[in-house]
């Protein structure tokens, strides 16, 4: 466990942000940290960039932003990489990705057309409604390990890099339950050797990042990470890991709802979500076993924000039903609708409407800066293994063993922050307040 007020070690030299997947969300990422650094654009939506932090009484006026309170690596310090099935360079990618006008991709267009892709570990096992020509190929799944290995290794030479971050953007697998192959780095490792079926291409990434002692973070619902075997490996080499599914339409809005029908004892009978989507990952999600890894992820929200055994009058009897349709003339701009029955007092109903009309990877893009910038400095305190103050970013946060995931998001940004101020020596802030009328 790390000190309060540890010594952090400082953000010298340059980060290598390497992304797996050159799709919509990482060349939105990519061209909206370009276009920043050239101040054509605000990091709207970027914890890390925009957001504040409280420090003592509220008396005191003393809110810096997050950014001046915590030594975070600089964006112009940044330097991506990426791999994919696809061979388009980013500026390509984003271009069929659409999600950016002609105008704000041309500012950045050298800057994106520099940055080729790697070929990818992936197989159709995993991922049934892809397909691309820039796949890696090996004996095993060892030797595709071996491979980004190597990759991870010329990128930080070849670019004179300090620290790396790994974070998966790529697509949402098929559902999968830890077997036995994921209950120790050993198993692992051997089940690498032997091509167990049961280690897809994430965990091949997370394994490559992770020997190498390199943050990871999973954005998709992908088990991944969340496995004994890699959490293992993640203490053995002091890496910090985090994940799954980055937070960003549908479920942030349940995210934010529910704990206020909670804390006013507003009672729930049901709640209907439905989305529609064009992109690739609606496309993935299009296949059955895709759907039900991002369905685990979407249903559990709710029950643990609203704890229907301890309020069953309340909550024991709610119905909740989630589904996405694949809708190519949609593309990015992904539409969720909610219908939300509930009751208040003597039982009476009442009804919850959203219509909430989003740009997914728009909503993503500051997520995966805040986490670059977050696991670096994590790495850089000593922290290793599960971050749970990360959970403000991910639909199923990762948690220790036998602990619940905490999905308030309120409660999450509390997390996060009072995290800051433990590493910094701060006091942490509990809101009571009783101070101010002694």
């Amino acid at each position: 466990m790390i000190q309060k007020g540890t010594k952090i070690a400082p953000a010298e030299g340059k980060l290598g942000v390497l992304l797996v997947g050159l799709g919509a969300v990482s060349t939105t990422f990519i061209a909206g940290v370009e276009s920043i650094k050239k101040e054509r654009a605000k990091p709207i939506g970027s914890l890390t960039q925009m957001g504040t932090i409280r420090l003592g009484k509220r008396t005191e006026n003393n809110s810096p932003k997050i950014r001046d309170f915590v030594p975070l690596a600089s964006l112009k310090d940044m330097v991506f990489g990426s791999w994919d099935i696809f061979q388009d360079d980013a500026y390509q990618a984003a271009k069929k990705a659409g999600v950016l006008k002609p105008e704000d991709l041309e500012s950045v267009r050298s800057e994106l057309e520099a940055i080729q892709p790697m070929k990818a570990v992936f197989s159709k096992d995993y991922v049934k409604k892809l397909d691309g020509p820039h796949v890696k190929k090996g004996a095993n799944k060892k030797e595709l390990a071996a491979q980004l290995i190597q990759d991870i290794t010329s990128f930080k030479e070849n670019n004179n890099l300090n620290r790396l971050v790994v974070i998966w953007c790529g697509s949402t697998e098929v559902f999968q339950k830890p077997g036995p192959v994921h209950e120790s780095l050993a198993a692992f490792e051997k089940g690498l050797e032997n091509n167990d079926p049961t280690i897809p291409p994430s965990m091949i990434y997370a394994y490559a990042a992770l020997k190498l002692g390199v943050p990871f973070a999973n954005g998709a619902p992908n088990l991944c990470v969340d496995t004994k075997a890699l959490q293992e490996l993640a203490h053995r080499t002091g890496t910090p890991i985090v994940g799954k599914d980055f937070k960003t339409g549908q479920t942030l809005m349940k995210t934010i709802i529910a704990p206020g029908l909670r804390a006013r004892m507003l009672g729930l009978r049901g709640w209907f979500s439905t989305n529609i989507l064009g992109n690739r990952d609606g496309e993935v999600l299009d296949d059955p076993g895709s759907f039900k890894t991002k369905e685990e992820s979407k249903l559990g929200v709710l029950d643990t924000i609203l704890q229907p055994k301890l309020n069953p009058d309340l909550y024991g009897n709610l119905f909740h039903k989630v589904c996405i349709n694949y809708y190519p003339p949609r593309g990015d701009d992904k539409e969720g609708w909610d219908n939300i029955d509930i009751f208040g007092w003597l039982g009476y109903p009442m009804q919850i409407k959203i219509d909430f009309l989003c740009k997914d990877s728009i909503l993503a893009a500051p997520i995966v800066l805040d986490l670059v910038l977050f696991l670096d400095l994590a790495k850089r305190s000593g922290m290793k293994g599960t971050q749970e103050w990360f959970s403000f970013y991910f639909k199923s946060p990762m948690t220790a063993a036998g602990l619940y995931p905490e999905h308030n998001l309120f409660i999450q940004e509390m997390k996060l922050k009072n995290t800051l101020r433990y590493l910094m020596g701060e006091e942490q802030i509990t809101h009571l307040g009783l101070e101010y009328y002694s």
